[in-house]
């Protein structure tokens, strides 16, 4: 994943009459939730939670509190950090619209069961009082209790004493003699027993304890039936403490409805998954990049695995080598060294002169001669003998020698680092202030810069010194 490799999720969010835009910085799943956080270009954090992947409500807050259910979601949820390729599918609309606050409750009301309201309500406390919703619940709870659905009505009185634990009446109701078949039934069945009556409680519960082997089985069997991502997402949680070899075939089906290939091979080198070894064609599917001309992204595919790869990629990593941007080399300079240890001694030096150099070229603008030499050295172990490397280390001899600095300062100009080219030929022209060469370079130096009014001047002074030459 690049840091360009993979923009940022802009989304647009209407809040009220207000539009506005943002990047999503992380999601936190947790079981049929998931909380989006995003960050404007005000530095502005907005909250957006979902419930089975529609958005119920958001807004804008400064944290999450602790205690509420955003809180929980980024401790406890399968966090999905930007710029992570899952990102996107995760938050599949670009634009979504903040539902208005004083209709929530009735819109919940026509598109969920009442025990789904009454879970969804306890994932709201950051945006409403929490009495407000617990009376909201009393009134689910209630209405089941008048029809006599005391199952239905214990189901929601335990969801009640978990979002508020400090509330007196809802221990005092859970504990009540109407309930104790219910209470019974939950202490004493099995999970899959649970299940039939009670998917939800089943579900939150062995989400908050997938830890626990026997909590995940039921877990993935649950998930395996929805035909989300969910089920991939608790996959990659737990994919580097599990026998991937087994998994692998369904989990790539799964990952790419949902991502491109090349995502995918990214997300399974951030577990250490090698597609190379685990994924077949890969091989193909790095080629056929390479022929559209997607080098760097190729590169980022390969770069994790470069120790364990097959000899038979060497003709790739060439390729890899002499497409790629300077810049993009200097980012990933340990992993490209590697790189260049896979490839034929007889094909160094033809390949890697140009690179090179332009390589020391852009590390000459961030960094002091000494630092750049000393950055080049892994190369120059790899690849003795480059022509570069050898006018880079006879710079750094030339630092403590004042009477060499027209050669320092013509290396520089070489390498285009006019700047310190002018200091080198500054300092010759005032040892030699009758000799026209350090200045006549000058005047070359500022004209490579751009600056014409001094390389004008500087060359009108290189006339006169050389006229006065010829008459002397």
């Amino acid at each position: 994943m690049e840091k360009k490799e993979m923009m940022p999720t802009d989304i647009f969010i209407k809040d009220k009459k207000h539009m506005v835009k943002g990047n999503v910085i992380r999601a936190a799943v947790f079981a049929r939730s998931k909380v989006i956080e995003v960050s404007t270009a005000d530095q502005e954090s907005y909250y957006l939670i979902f419930y089975k992947h529609s958005l119920i409500f958001g807004g804008q807050l400064d944290h999450a509190e602790e205690g509420t259910f955003l809180y929980k979601a980024i401790h406890q949820g399968i966090i999905i950090e930007s710029p992570h390729p899952i990102l996107h599918a995760l938050t599949p609309e670009v634009t979504v619209t903040i539902p208005n606050k004083s209709n929530l409750f009735s819109h919940l009301q026509l598109h969920y069961s009442p025990l789904e309201i009454v879970y969804i309500l306890t994932t709201l406390d950051s945006f409403f009082e929490k009495e407000q919703l617990i009376k909201a619940i009393d009134k689910v709870f209630y209405h089941y209790r008048r029809s006599g659905k005391f199952m239905k009505s214990y189901q929601v009185i335990q969801m009640l004493a978990e979002f508020a634990p400090t509330l007196k009446s809802a221990q005092e109701r859970m504990a009540a003699h109407e309930f104790s078949s219910s209470q019974h039934f939950y202490h004493s069945s099995s999970l899959t027993a649970i299940l039939t009556k009670d998917p939800l409680y089943v579900e939150l519960h062995c989400f908050k304890n997938r830890t626990n082997p026997d909590n995940r089985i039921v877990l993935e069997e649950i998930v395996s039936k929805q035909d989300g991502i969910d089920e991939l997402l608790l996959w990659l949680e737990n994919a580097e403490k599990t026998n991937v070899n087994k998994t692998l075939e369904k989990y790539t089906g799964i990952a790419l409805r949902f991502v491109t290939m090349e995502e995918w091979m990214l997300i399974l080198a951030q577990i250490n998954i090698n597609p190379f070894h685990a994924l077949p064609d890969t091989k193909s599917f790095i080629k056929k990049m390479l022929q559209d001309g997607h080098y760097e992204k190729a590169a980022l595919c390969l770069l994790n695995f470069i120790d364990d790869l097959p000899a038979s990629y060497d003709a790739i990593l060439l390729v890899l080598w002499e497409h790629s941007d300077p810049k993009f080399v200097i980012a990933h300079f340990e992993q490209f060294i590697k790189l260049l240890r896979h490839l034929p001694h007889q094909e160094k030096i033809k390949h890697y002169e140009s690179m090179v150099f332009q390589i020391a070229e852009i590390l000459l603008k961030e960094d002091d001669l000494k630092t750049v030499h000393e950055k080049l050295i892994p190369i120059e172990k790899v690849i003795p003998g480059l022509e570069v490397i050898r006018k880079i280390s006879e710079m750094v001899g030339l630092l403590e020698n004042p009477d060499r600095m027209m050669d320092l300062g013509d290396y520089y100009a070489e390498f285009k680092q006019y700047d310190q080219a002018i200091e080198c030929f500054f300092w010759e022209m005032e040892l030699q202030p009758q000799n026209p060469s350090p200045v006549r370079k000058i005047s070359k130096m500022y004209q490579s810069k751009g600056m014409v009014k001094e390389a004008a001047a500087y060359q009108k002074v290189f006339t006169q010194l050389k006229s006065s030459q010829e008459t002397g």
